[in-house]
C-alpha cells in the first residue's frame, strides 16, 4: 500500500497515518525511506522490509504501534513503491541493498521485520551479516516450500522468459475493478473486514502502481528470484541460511494466506535455532496490516530478554 494522500493526525486510523520520507543513496539508487514518527532517538533501531509488489507503507500500522519500543525505518526497495529499478532485483540483491542501508544508518544491531519476499531477503541478510541483526520478525516469509501450490505455479509463469511479461501485460488490460478485487482476495484473509478508508487507500495505491514504468520488470525479476531459491540445492538454500541464524526469530503465519502455505510453519520453527511462532488463523499474507496489535504484542515478548545498547 503506497501513498495515502495528505491524511495526518490522531483522528486518522493508524493504518493511514503517514511517515516522514527522505531519499537515501544506496547501491546506485536513491531509495525512498520512511521513518517511524514519534520514536525516541534512544530506542533500539528497526528495519521494515516489504514484499514483492509492496512498499514501505505496508508497515504503517505496525510501525506506529511500536514507536514506543523501536525507532524504525522502512525503505521502498528498488523497483517497488517509489524507488526506481536499478539493475537486477532479487533476494540476493535486496539483501545487499539492506546491508548497505543498515551500515549507512546505524552503528548497532537492528530488529529486522520482513514480509513475503522481504522475509526471504531478511533471512539472507541475517545469515550473511549476523552482526547487523538483533532479531528477525518474519511475516509469511517466502521460504522454499516442498508442496506445489497455485501461488508456486503463478510464480513459475511470471518467471518464464517472454511468458511472464506477456501475462502481466495482459492482466493489466483487464478492467481495474476486477484486478482490484483479485488483489484484495489474494493478499488479505478477509477483505470485507477492511475499513472503507483502508480499502480506498489500497485502491489508490494499485492505481498508482499502474503508472510505474519499472513495475512489471521488477515483478518478473522478483518472481524469478523466488523460483530460483526454491530450486537451489539444500546446502545453498534459504533453509540452510535459516539454520545459521542465531538471533531470536518470530515467525508469523496466517491461516488464510493464499500465497504462502502456513503448513510450512512447523518446518520453519524447527529450522531456526531460536524461534517462536505466532499463528493467526484468520489472517492472510500481510498479518502486520490485518492484525498489527497481535504482531506488536508478540514482538515485544520476543525482545524482552534482549539487552538494550545505550
Amino acid at each position: 500500500m503506497e501513498s495515502y494522500g495528505s491524511v495526518t493526525g490522531d483522528a486518522v486510523p493508524v493504518e493511514l497515518q503517514e511517515w516522514p520520507e527522505r531519499r537515501v543513496p544506496v547501491a546506485g539508487v536513491e531509495l525512498l525511506v520512511r521513518d517511524v514518527p514519534g520514536a525516541a532517538p534512544d530506542l533500539p533501531p528497526a528495519l521494515f522490509v516489504h514484499g514483492l509488489g509492496g512498499s514501505s507503507l505496508n508497515w504503517t500500522a505496525l510501525g506506529l504501534l511500536l514507536n514506543d519500543t523501536v525507532r524504525g525505518i522502512a525503505p521502498d526497495l528498488p523497483g517497488f513503491g517509489r524507488t526506481p529499478l536499478s539493475g537486477e532485483t532479487g533476494i540476493a540483491e535486496q539483501a545487499e541493498v539492506l546491508i548497505q542501508l543498515l551500515e549507512r544508518e546505524y552503528d548497532q544491531p537492528v530488529h529486522v521485520f520482513g514480509n513475503s519476499m522481504g522475509g526471504a531477503s531478511s533471512v539472507a541478510l541475517a545469515a550473511q551479516r549476523p552482526d547487523l541483526v538483533a532479531s528477525l520478525t518474519l511475516v509469511s516469509p517466502a521460504l522454499p516450500h516442498p508442496r506445489v501450490s497455485a501461488s508456486a505455479l503463478w510464480f513459475t509463469v511470471l518467471a518464464t522468459p517472454r511468458l511472464g511479461p506477456t501475462v502481466l501485460e495482459r492482466t493489466q488490460r483487464l478492467p481495474f475493478d476486477h484486478r482490484f478485487e483479485a488483489s484484495l482476495a489474494m493478499v488479505f484473509g478477509n477483505p470485507r473486514a477492511l475499513a472503507p478508508e483502508v480499502r480506498a487507500a489500497y485502491e489508490q495505491e494499485l492505481r498508482r502502481r499502474d503508472t510505474d514504468p519499472w513495475g512489471r520488470q521488477a515483478t518478473v525479476q522478483g518472481a524469478r528470484s523466488i523460483l530460483r531459491s526454491s530450486l537451489a540445492r539444500p546446502r545453498r538454500s534459504l533453509w540452510a541460511d535459516a539454520a545459521t541464524v542465531q538471533c531470536p526469530v518470530l515467525l508469523i503465519y496466517g491461516g488464510k494466506d493464499r500465497l504462502v502455505d502456513a503448513r510450512i510453519r512447523t518446518k520453519a520453527q524447527r529450522t531456526f535455532p531460536n524461534a517462536r511462532l505466532l499463528y493467526l488463523p484468520q489472517s492472510g499474507h500481510v498479518a502486520q496490516m490485518e492484525h498489527p496489535d497481535e504482531v506488536a504484542r508478540a514482538f515485544r515478548q520476543l525482545i524482552e530478554g534482549i539487552p538494550r545498547r545505550h
